[in-house]
């Protein structure tokens, strides 16, 4: 597939670049609580713009429905953008409406500009092809030059929408000479030594709340991999499947024979939790114990794994040579149910191990309990794009690229 750096090479000064971000971040209020996503974007927007670009950004935030809502608007993205720029963002009101249009053709050389929330367009995510055509092409008409000078590009670099086939992602690659960016290549390239000859041991730690989340990675990854450590939610229904009773934890009762079926399969490989710190409620100040994983009370919660777990958790990884890791131990986001995840990261942060995190919760968790992102191998910014790749989906926003080539 063609990249920035070849879309740099033909020349971009003067010319209108439309580059699809991954922006999603999340927010209280309008204030945005991690900046990760944002700060991964802004190397191949700064590239284009130091090169004389006209940079217009489309990016999603949450999941309108398919209408405006203040609620998911990209103001604070577009201000924050614009703090690590160190120069004006502007924010276009809608899509590709009036002041879309207005905003893209009054951008000078190097500037850059932030449309309205993609999602605010019901045709970026329906499933009709015309309509999600119909709009990429209202997409790729905002980067022509009404002056017939050179035309638009379109670089794809929001990595955690790659494995959807919306507007913004699919269609408008079509529409437009279309290239990667940089950090859609970093991602491909890193999930690409994961698949290809990993160095061994091979563990992949994954937890998160639901078993029925990730069945398929697992199932897809158990064959390859070493070891597979099961923390969070998802670890109960393994759990349940051994015989023993969860009390009030998260249990998919639907899983449980599969959950079964694969500890008959492949119960050499994977670890469960030999503790669990376990509450009567989710919250900061309630009482917490710490008991055996096949001793959890009736109607407390297990909400994170105990320091026995961590234990022999950090003793597998510690002798890994490869480690990805998607999904918090526990509910990190509370001081009492933090242990767990701190401990499996701090693990994986001393090894000697290639290591990957796998995006999404996990990757909050790392910046959120203060952890060197320095000291992992690779910070994915696509949770469910890192999985559906480890499975081996076809990943529609890059076999685009491909045809492109």
């Amino acid at each position: 597939m063609k990249s920035v750096e070849d879309l740099l090479a033909e020349g971009v000064s003067g010319r209108r670049v439309l580059v699809r971000s991954d922006l999603n971040v999340p927010l209280d209020g309008s204030t945005i609580t991690d900046d990760g996503r944002v700060r991964a974007a802004l190397p191949t927007i700064e590239r284009l713009a130091d090169a004389g670009a006209k940079v217009i950004v489309a990016a999603h935030l949450g999941r309108p429905k398919g209408a405006p809502d203040p609620r998911y608007s990209l103001a604070p993205v577009a201000e924050r953008l614009g703090e690590l720029l160190g120069a004006e963002v502007r924010l276009a009101g809608d899509v590709v409406g009036e002041q879309a249009r207005s905003v893209a053709a009054s951008l000078a050389d190097g500037q850059v500009a932030l449309l309205e929330n993609v999602r605010f367009d019901p045709r970026e995510t329906s499933k009709t092809e015309s309509d999600r055509a119909e709009l990429a092409g209202e997409l790729a008409a905002l980067t022509a030059d009404a002056a017939g000078g050179p035309g638009g590009a379109f670089v794809s670099d929001g990595f955690g929408v790659v494995h959807r086939k919306q507007a913004s992602v699919y269609e408008v690659a079509r529409e437009l000479p279309a290239y990667a960016g940089g950090l859609v290549l970093a991602e491909l390239e890193v999930l690409g030594r994961l698949t290809g000859e990993p160095a061994r041991p091979y563990v992949v730690v994954l937890g998160g709340s639901k078993v029925s989340d990730k069945l398929a990675v697992i199932s897809a990854l158990l064959p390859k991999v070493d070891s597979l450590l099961i923390g969070g939610g998802m670890a109960f229904t393994f759990l349940a499947a051994q015989g023993h009773d969860v009390g009030g934890s998260l249990l998919e009762s639907d899983f449980v024979d599969t959950a079964k079926r694969l500890l008959d399969e492949h119960g050499d490989r994977i670890v469960l939790p030999v503790d669990v710190v376990v509450a009567e409620a989710m919250t900061e100040d309630v009482e917490v114990r710490t008991v055996p994983s096949d001793a959890i009370p009736a109607a407390w919660k297990g909400l994170d794994i105990g320091p026995n777990s961590v234990r022999r958790f950090s003793e597998v990884i510690a002798g890994a040579g490869t480690v990805f890791w998607n999904g918090p131990a526990g509910v990190f986001e509370l001081a009492p149910f933090s242990g767990g995840t701190r401990g499996v990261a701090q693990a994986i942060v001393d090894s000697d191990a290639f290591s990957v995190v796998g995006g999404g919760d996990s990757a909050a968790a790392v910046r959120l309990l203060g952890l060197p992102e320095d000291g992992f191998s690779h910070i994915s910014t696509g949770g469910g794009a890192s999985l559906e790749y480890l499975e081996g989906k076809d990943l529609p926003g890059v076999s685009v690229l491909e045809e492109n080539d």
